[in-house]
Parts: structure tokens; sequence; C-alpha cells
């Protein structure tokens, strides 16, 4: 059975602002919150459409995307109010404006009917959900939620995911099981060079030393120049930092900016063990013997893209990323995207063999508001997007223009029968249109079956290549999913103590990444003033907060 989990605060939807003043509210919260919410009104039977049998006006706030160029005209929205008999009046928040946008919104307390693609993180749902703002959707769900319900039985956990201390669900969210996105701590290394050098894949982090030591002195570029560089990370990028793979050897290290994880039911974490100074000891060795690149702690996503790509001859050995596109150009004139191999997850000298996951529920896509005339029908709207068509319809377009259904022997990314296929007219990934949402705007139900049962493309084999490398050499070491830490719901005054506690905790952590590999901090005699320091700096009551959540979280 599938687990899915969220990754912990990362604090709140860049949003400090939104809960300044929430908590003198709280006690005010509506009467009516607390009583049944679901009444009569003009809504048809659970699963029938239209929705309304009347002609109905919802009220919208929703997040801008580049790629939508104008929701009211758009050819999707026609065609969700055409089968709702809903008619949906837009107020459209400009993408670079719009956490100020919701901030103002909420505290004027001039709601609209729905807020959707804001991505409201947890603790804002709990705020504005327990002060009355947000209406619980259990018993809409209960009564009206046919997509939802089916949503939570093809990807179990998301109900876990979604909810609430108490039972309370706030939101709806986006489901988006992005499969090689859920092992995203990956390593790659130029195949060629291993050929050349008559190299095997390493398996061991020994092995893996041997391999950069071979690329740095063997001169594998075949240039007569020592200007190899065998291994790589970045700054700015996904899971493009240094310790993001090579720690999951030496200990779990989960990607989580101050890598915790669940053991035995207690939140903790990896940054002051013994396996974390293992760890950053190889590192250390690593970078003294010239096989890490000094620009992986300071290149942005460009920079990184520039060594990967160099058009004079090739310089770059390994990469840590998420995919093959981050140092190298997908389709890119130099072909090295097709020709870098991930690296399966290795062993370290004690055995610790791991990959982390990650959820692929993006929380509070759809809020209900407590001045909705007619709740039951924007619920209804919401729970209709998770529908196979109405997602399709929604992040590609229309059937027969932009996608179809596949054919009898038609093959999907995953190698089995496809479900459905984009077409030539199909409008490019992010480009502006008036024809979809650009799968950013509202819930949807994408899941694992669905994205890879989408016909794989002979002409862009990529996310083929990105599914065969996942399942092979990272999903047989899958962290186990009792240690992932769930998504969490902390109160107005927990969040408020955590976003300063981690600012302060995550930039030490990875200054000090930095220093001991590079040899700046000596880790064998600054090794306990750095633990010291973390628990100066309150890692314990950092800790402490977390648990408090997660024991609410997990509380039946």
């Amino acid at each position: 059975m599938k687990k899915i989990w969220g990754m912990g605060l990362s604090v709140i939807l860049a949003s400090g602002v939104v809960l300044a003043g929430c908590a003198d509210k709280q006690a005010d919260a509506p009467a009516e919150a607390a009583k049944d919410p679901v009444k009569t009104s003009n809504v048809t039977a659970a699963g029938e459409l239209p929705i309304t049998k009347e002609k109905t006006t919802i009220k919208v706030l929703v997040k801008g995307f580049p790629g939508v160029s104008d929701y009211a005209n758009n050819e999707f929205t026609k065609y969700l109010e055409e089968k709702t008999n809903i008619h949906i009046e837009w107020t459209v928040a400009p993408e670079k404006s719009a956490v100020e946008k919701l901030n103002l919104v909420l505290g004027s307390g001039d709601l609209p009917d729905v807020i959707m693609g804001f991505g409201i993180s947890p603790t804002q749902q709990l705020i504005y959900g327990t002060q009355g703002d947000f209406l619980d959707l259990a018993p809409y769900i209960n009564q009206y939620g046919v997509e939802t319900k089916k949503m939570f039985d093809i990807v179990q956990g998301v109900k876990d995911e979604i909810t609430a201390p108490g039972g309370k669900i706030y939101a709806l969210p986006q489901v988006n099981e992005c499969y090689h996105c859920s092992m995203s701590q990956k390593m790659w290394l130029y195949q060629p060079w291993l050929d050349k050098l008559g190299l095997q894949m390493p398996k061991t982090t020994d092995d893996l030393y041997n391999v950069l030591k071979a690329f740095k002195t063997k001169d594998p570029n075949g240039n007569g120049k020592a200007d190899e560089i065998p291994l790589s990370g970045a700054a700015v990028g996904p899971n493009v930092n240094i310790d993001s793979f090579i720690m999951n050897s030496f200990v779990l290290d989960s990607g989580i900016t101050t890598r915790l994880y669940v053991d035995n039911g207690k939140v903790t974490t990896s940054v002051n063990t013994p396996g974390w100074k293992e760890g950053l000891t190889y590192l250390h060795k690593l970078y003294a013997e010239g096989l890490i690149a000094p620009q992986s702690f300071t290149q942005d996503r460009d920079q990184a893209k520039a060594m990967g790509e160099n058009p004079d001859i090739n310089i770059l050995g390994g990469e840590v990323s998420q995919h093959n596109g981050i140092f190298t150009a997908f389709n890119g004139p130099s072909g090295r995207w097709l020709e870098v191999q991930s690296v399966p997850s290795l062993k370290g000298p004690a055995g610790v063999q791991t990959t982390p996951w990650k959820s692929s529920v993006l929380q509070g896509y759809y809020v209900v508001t407590r001045t909705a005339k007619n709740p039951e029908a924007a619920f209804r709207l919401g729970d209709l997007l998770y529908n196979t068509e109405m997602t399709l319809r929604q992040t590609i377009g229309r059937p027969g223009t932009e996608w179809d259904y596949a054919a009898s022997g038609e093959l999907g990314i995953n190698g089995k029968q496809a479900i459905w296929k984009t077409l030539p007219s199909a409008v490019p990934t992010n480009a502006t249109n008036n024809i979809n949402w650009s799968g950013q705007s509202a819930p949807s139900l994408r899941s694992n079956d669905f994205r890879l049962g989408q016909m794989a493309d002979p002409k862009n084999p990529q996310e083929v290549k990105l599914f065969t490398e996942t399942r092979n050499n990272y999903e047989p070491y899958r962290q186990k999913p009792e240690s992932v830490l769930p998504a969490l719901f902390f109160s107005n005054d927990q969040a408020t103590e955590l976003a300063d506690l981690e600012k302060t905790l995550t930039d030490y952590i990875n200054q000090m990444i930095a220093r001991f590999t590079t040899g700046d901090a000596n880790i064998d005699k600054e090794w306990d003033g750095y633990v010291k320091k973390l628990n100066d700096m309150n890692l314990k009551k950092y800790l402490d907060i977390y648990q408090a959540a997660y024991d609410a979280k997990m509380k039946k």
C-alpha cells in the first residue's frame, strides 16, 4: 500500500504576513462553523451533471499563471460552465503579487466563494479553518465527493495527508504523482567516460571515489589537458546540493532543509549524528583531492548548465541533480543529456543505502470560504476537477485536438498499454494559451498510472529515461514510508516560533556543510562545537514543536 506524506513546514507559503493578526480572530470564529455545513440547496444528486438546477454564479480568487491568458474566456472555463450550470466570476491575482493579494483578501474579511491555486499551507489552513474563514470540507466530501473519494482510493494516503487534527479537511489538493520527482536526490555520470576508461557504474562509495579519481587523472576527454571536473553540484536548483545524494550512503538525508525524518514515532534530524559526520568526512576527502568542483557551493542553474554544456569539449564527469536536464540541456546541441546515466543508490561503509522519498500532494489548491452562498455547488465544482477527462481538458486541452485516448497497442512511458496521448497540435508546456488552465491553477488528479500512461514519444525519450532509471536505480532502496515526515498542521504560535528557528538552523547547517567539505572547518576538531551550537540554537525546541504537531496529526 502506498503512503503519501509531505515535507514538513517549509514554512508557510512565504506568508508570514498572512499569519499576522490571526490569533485574535480565532476566539470569534462564527458559530455556524460548528454546525453541520451541508444544507439543502439547488444542487443535483452527487455525481450528476449539471451541478446546479438553476444558473449559479461562484466567485473565485485564482492565482494567475503566465500560461493562462484569460480565465474568463478560456476554452476549458467555457466547457466547465456549460457542463455544470455554474458561471465563474474571476478575480485573478497576478503571479508576482499573489501572496500580497491573498493577504489583503484574508485580512479584509471580504472573501470570495473559492480561493484556488495558491498552494495554501497546512498551517494556514489550520489557522483560518479554526477561526471559521475556511469551511471544513469533510462533510461535503462525505455527501458529494464522488471524484474526491475516487482520488482517495487511487492514491492512498492523500486523505491522511490533507486531514488536519480533529478530522477536518480545509482544502482540496492537487495530486500530481511525478514518479521520478518523488525520488529526486540523484547523481548522474557521463557514460562515454566510463566506457573509455573501462569502468563500471559505481555501486559503493569506494567505487565512486575510484571513478571520480580516474576522471580527474586519466584524461577521459582526450584533449591532453587536466581540465576534467569529476563531480559538481550547485547552490540553486532541484536537489543539486552536493550532499543530497551522497549523504544517503551514510545516513538519511531527507532533503528537508533541516533533514528531518521520523524514527519509531519520534521526529528527529540527521545533522547531528555520527552518520552525518562520516558523510561529511567522505565529502571532504573528495573535495581535498580535487574531485568536487568548488563552484558546487556558489553556482546557479545557468552556470551549472554552462559547465555541463561546454561547447568545445566535455569537461564534466558527474553531477548531483534531480534529472539530467540541469547540467545538460534537453535536446541540447551537445547531446550529452542522453549520454549521462544515473548512479544507483550507493552502499556506504556501514551498509546504508537509501533513496529519500517525497510526496506528490500539493496542498491547499481549493478552499471554500465561510461567505460562499452555495458551498455545496462550490465544493462540487472542485470535486469535478479530479475526473480524468476534466484533468486532461484542464491540463492539456480539447479531446481530438490537443489530446486523445490511446489506441490499442500504443505503449505508455511505463511500457504498458497507454491511456492517453498528446496530439501534434497540443500546446507546448507552459506556453501562454487560452485553451487550458496550464495544469497549475486548480485541483487535478495525475496519478502515477495516469502520468506514466501517456503514450511514449520516440522523438522525446526523456520521460521514459527518467522512469526507467528511477525504477531500476532508486525505487529498490526507497525510504521506509513510516520514516517520512508527514505534512503537519502548526498553530499560529508554533509557526511563528518555527519560522525563526528554522531559518537560523538551516543557514548554519548549510554553512557548515560547505565549511566541513572544503576544509575551512576541521571536522575532527570542530564537530563537537558544531553540535553544541545546534543545541544552543534551540534544536531541541525546534524538534519538540514538530513532535507536538506530529503527535496531533497522528492521534486517532
